[in-house]
């Protein structure tokens, strides 16, 4: 018999350093999950990803057991990352970093499991939007086709 679900909780996590404070505490608590428990799983499984914010769909039992399912970094992480950025721009005409083709592939390769997209190049304009409402330039991406 199926286990019955009592909650459904989405959080974002910084990569291998999660901890059982706040965020994690007040969202999860109420539902009596083992925090240190929950916690130590989580930075083993995304300790190879340190830097990036994880989001996280934790399913949450009755009898207060839990799974959770990792999600790709947000693609603005990814595209910060491959610019070599801070931040994206605060007007999307100021233009504050470049990106390669081949740079916007691998991020689309990497998100594509979150993403509605039957295909790469489908993943690639969503991604390309993104940079673009970010300000950084797609070198040789031409989304006219």
């Amino acid at each position: 018999m199926a286990k019955k679900i009592k909650a459904v909780v989405k959080i974002q996590l910084p990569a291998g350093k999660a901890t059982p404070g706040p965020p994690v505490g007040s969202s999860l608590g109420p539902h009596g999950i083992n925090l240190p428990g929950f916690v130590k799983e989580f930075n083993d499984r995304t300790a190879n990803q340190v830097g990036y914010m994880i989001p996280c769909v934790i399913t949450i039992f009755e009898d207060r057991s839990f799974t959770f399912i990792l999600k790709a970094p947000p693609a603005a992480d990814l595209i910060m990352k491959e610019a070599g950025i801070e931040k994206g721009s605060d007007k999307s005409r100021n233009k504050v970093g470049k990106i390669t083709v081949e740079q916007l592939r691998k991020i689309a390769e990497t998100k594509m499991q979150d993403l509605n997209a039957s295909s790469i190049e489908t993943a690639m304009s969503m991604i390309a939007g993104t940079c673009r409402s970010m300000g950084v330039t797609v070198e040789g991406y031409n989304e006219k086709k």
